[in-house]
């Protein structure tokens, strides 16, 4: 597993407001595209500069395309990078807090120790 690249994901897509709204609307297609065309990308590094071994495994390229944030935290991911993200693609869809209540209850039953976010 790459938490590395899940969080990659994350971040990328959240600072893209084209990206947001591609995700949104085709979440698997974005997951595939974001794999096969930007995961090797170094970030903040000259066009041209990329590494060639970056892969998601099965369980995080199923969880992003299923917008299934508790099984990306279960996995590691930051939760400050889901909850952005997850915002900006649901909170519109919901009348003031009630969206990041409903992520708060979707995550409720996780207790401490949290999973590993380090990367």
């Amino acid at each position: 597993m790459s938490k590395y690249l899940v969080n990659k994901f994350l971040y990328t897509i959240d600072r893209d407001p084209d990206l947001v709204e591609r995700y949104r609307a085709d979440p698997r297609g974005t997951v595939g595209w974001w794999e096969s065309e930007r995961a090797n990308t170094l970030l903040n590094c000259v066009s041209g500069e990329a590494s060639t071994w970056l892969r998601l495994d099965d369980a995080e390229r199923e969880a992003l395309a299923d917008h299934d944030y508790p099984k990306l935290f279960e996995l590691g991911a930051h939760p400050f990078l889901t909850l952005t993200l997850f915002i900006a693609l649901f909170e519109r869809d919901h009348d003031g807090l009630d969206y990041q209540k409903e992520y708060a209850r979707r995550l409720a039953h996780f207790s401490l120790p949290y999973p590993d976010i380090a990367t």
